[in-house]
């Protein structure tokens, strides 16, 4: 499957769902998620799901990893329309968030954080293979990113929907992820 095509029908799927079934699959999603071994994590790069895009709830498994771990410090992206850039900013529960481009809530406020210094990196998509290759939005922020990140930074995704056998139009530039969680599945690759 092209990028292009997998764009266009996994966008129309997710907007097919309702805000119970989104819940439920979130629940399940969470259940699968929290199956997962990981190591110890000091930082996460989350990012704030975009409710028009009817994108999972990235907060449930964010509040799960900060019950894990207290002291883990929750980062989300700043980004940089004119560089396709994106920084890691370091929040806490009084950071305030105001909603920016494209309807992405970013911090009004905190210290960036260096790449080389997330352990986890929540990684928004549309779509992903059995290789762990994903269709996001078409930018590349994050695959720019992730490129400055450490080799054992875990690189997550969350789908409501199981994989396309292959995104066929994949660059070299293109990361994969570490694990995809589903309603049904955890993918490791």
């Amino acid at each position: 499957m092209l990028k292009k095509e997998a764009r266009k029908s996994y966008r129309e799927k997710r907007m097919q769902l309702s805000e119970t079934e989104m819940s439920k699959l979130d629940d399940l999603m969470l259940i699968q998620f929290q199956t997962i071994e990981l190591p110890f994590l000091e930082s996460l790069l989350s990012y704030w799901p975009i409710e028009e895009n009817h994108e999972p709830n990235t907060h449930l498994f964010t509040e799960f990893l900060k019950f894990r771990n207290p002291e883990l410090k929750i980062c989300y992206p700043v980004s940089d329309f004119e560089t396709l850039s994106m920084n890691a900013v370091a929040t806490d529960i009084d950071t305030p968030f105001e909603k920016k481009a494209l309807n992405i809530y970013e911090p009004d406020e905190g210290m960036l954080i260096p790449a080389g210094e997330i352990d986890m990196v929540f990684v928004p998509l549309l779509a992903f293979d059995q290789k762990g290759y994903r269709t996001g939005y078409g930018k590349g922020f994050y695959d720019k990113y992730l490129t400055a990140c450490r080799k054992d930074c875990i690189k997550a995704g969350f789908s409501y929907f199981e994989p396309v056998d292959s995104i066929d139009d994949r660059h070299d530039f293109d990361v994969p992820l570490d694990l995809c969680i589903t309603p049904l599945n955890v993918y490791v690759f």
